[in-house]
Parts: structure tokens; sequence; C-alpha cells
């Protein structure tokens, strides 16, 4: 456990850094979005393309960035913990938090094609790492099979619109759409975002591994639960929202493709700025509480049942448990 009563001289700093990383991290990834999609709308990209493609993207924009600052500032194990970390999280407190809220009705969803996918993602990912790093072989591996799931997701879409009984995706359904926003504006939000990414990102990685040599934690841990708890808020933000307006059913489809871009796309593109070593503690325990996770979903994909409050206290009790034994 963290000695919080014998702080490290600059910890505060640190800590300080960190938090104002994540914060710009957030509005960066936000403005992006805005922009990327009413950008898209405007010049005539169908609104279930952009919600299938740009928003998704955008979203996953921390952690990618975050990845590659990582691997560049010579912290590997970051970027590592930061996308296992974040499928943990997407699964146990992305799905869990919002279930409390209101009771997702998740079997009404057609996402066994998509689940198996993320499935067969999370198998590939892991014998990967059985190679000892992730050099750019793999990158490419990684990446292949991303381009592929997205192919198929584009044809799919064109059959069938609707992966959960939705038959046409509203704009108002699409977060920071406005008709009326000038060119200006998309510009500004498109400029916003470019650059405070990259700029979230390194003071993200720099205050999180100067607290993690602070306190003698490696930068895996940090990874797993400081890094990976930030860059999951937008999905869990949207989640929330959803449940709230009771819309909470297309979560798990959110999931399921943020997962997916997270192992193939994430470590995919990172892997090609610079070799990933695995280290023996993801073995260990982390890889398979990924994995786990990943089956936790089967009731709900398979068997038609609904995320009920029951549910989702019992996911976010698991993620608390995780949190506590990694740390």
């Amino acid at each position: 456990m963290l000695d919080w009563l014998s702080m490290p001289e600059g910890s505060t700093s640190d800590w300080a850094l960190t938090f104002v990383g994540l914060v710009l991290l957030l509005l960066a990834g936000d403005s992006l979005v805005k922009g990327a999609v009413n950008m898209s709308l405007r010049i005539g990209v169908p609104a279930f393309i952009v919600s299938l493609t740009i928003v998704a993207l955008g979203t996953s924009a921390p952690e990618l960035l975050i990845s590659i600052k990582a691997i560049l500032g010579g912290v590997p194990d970051l970027a590592l913990g930061n996308v296992v970390g974040s499928n943990i999280a997407n699964v146990l407190l992305v799905l869990g938090v919002p279930a409390i809220l209101s009771v997702m009705h998740t079997s009404g969803c057609n996402t066994r094609n998509s689940y198996m996918q993320m499935l067969g993602a999370t198998v590939l990912f892991i014998a990967l790492a059985c190679r000892g790093a992730f050099d750019w072989i793999a990158g490419l591996i990684l990446l292949t099979a991303l381009m592929g799931m997205l192919i198929y997701a584009g044809l799919s879409a064109k059959r069938h619109r609707n992966a959960c009984k939705i038959t046409e995706i509203d704009l108002d359904e699409l977060e920071g759409v406005d008709p009326n926003l000038s060119w200006f504006k998309i510009i500004l939000f498109l400029a916003l975002g470019l650059i405070g990414l990259p700029l979230g990102a390194s003071l993200l990685v720099d205050g999180a591994s100067n607290i993690a040599r602070s306190y003698n934690i490696t930068e895996a841990v940090i990874g797993l639960t400081l890094v990976a708890i930030g860059t999951s808020l937008p999905e869990l933000a949207t989640t929330v929202v959803a449940a709230l307006r009771k819309q909470a059913d297309v979560a798990l489809g959110n999931v399921i493709g943020s997962n997916m871009f997270n192992l193939l796309g994430i470590i995919g593109v990172a892997s090609l700025v610079g070799p990933i070593p695995v280290s023996a503690n993801f073995f260990a325990f982390d890889f398979w509480v990924m994995f786990a996770a990943t089956l936790i979903l089967v009731p709900f994909v398979f068997f038609k049942l609904d995320l009920t409050r029951i549910w989702g206290v019992l996911l976010a009790s698991l993620y608390f448990i995780y949190m506590i034994m990694v740390l």
C-alpha cells in the first residue's frame, strides 16, 4: 500500500502534473471528436459511418497518444499496462457503473459476431505476447487483424445498420453534433484537439512515471490503475449519460469495439514506434484478469441476459477488488 503520510519530495507537483495532463487529454479528445464529427457530416459522410469510425478513434486517441509517448520516453510497461488496464476497466467499471444507475437491456443486442472478434483479438494479443515483446512484426499482425475487422464491420453496417435494434443512428445520438456549427469553429475544435492530445499525453506520462519512481511502483502498475482509469473516463461518462437517458443498451457494443481497438490498433501502432517488452507480471496476473473480464460478457451476448443493477454491483465490486490486488 502507498504511504500517503510520507510523500516523497516533489510528489505533489507530480500528482498535479498528472491531473492536469489527464484533464487536458479529456478536453482535447472531446474537442477532436466534436470537430471531426461535424466536419464529416458537413462533407456528407453518413452519421453511422462517423459513429463507427471517427468517434471510436477519437475517444481512443488519449490511449494511443499515451502509449506512443510512453515508448518514446523509455517506459513501455506504461503503454502495455494502459491498454490491459483500460480493457479491464471497460468491462468491469464502464459497464458496471451505468448498470447500477439503470438496467441495460443488452438482451436486445445482437453482438455475437463482434464479441467473437473481440475474443479472437484477445487470444491473438496474448499469443503474440508469448513471444516476449510486441515488435514491428507483432504490430503488423495486429493492424492487419484490425483492418480485417473494420472491413467486416463496414460491410455489415451496410446490411444491418443497427447492432442493437436501432434502424438509423440519429444525429441527436451523436455527441457534439451541431448542424449550425461554422467552419471556423470546426477547424478550431480540430486544432485544439490535435494540439491538446500530445501535450496532455506528455504531461500525464511524465507525471505518472515520476509518481511510480517516487513510490517505487512499477510503470506497469501505474498504467494498469491511474492511467487506465483516466483514459477510460470518456467511455464511462458516455455510458452513464446513456443509462440516465434509458439508452444504455448500446454500451455493450461500444465496449466491445473499444476493447478491440485497444488491443489491435493502439498496441499495433505503438509496436511500430518501438518494441514493447512483456514482463512476467502481466502473464502472472493481469492478462488472465483481462481474459476473464472478456468471458464475463458471455451471458449477456449469448444468453440474452440484461445487465441489471445486481450485475452492475458485481462488476464494479470485481473491479474494486482487482484494484486492491494490483496496488
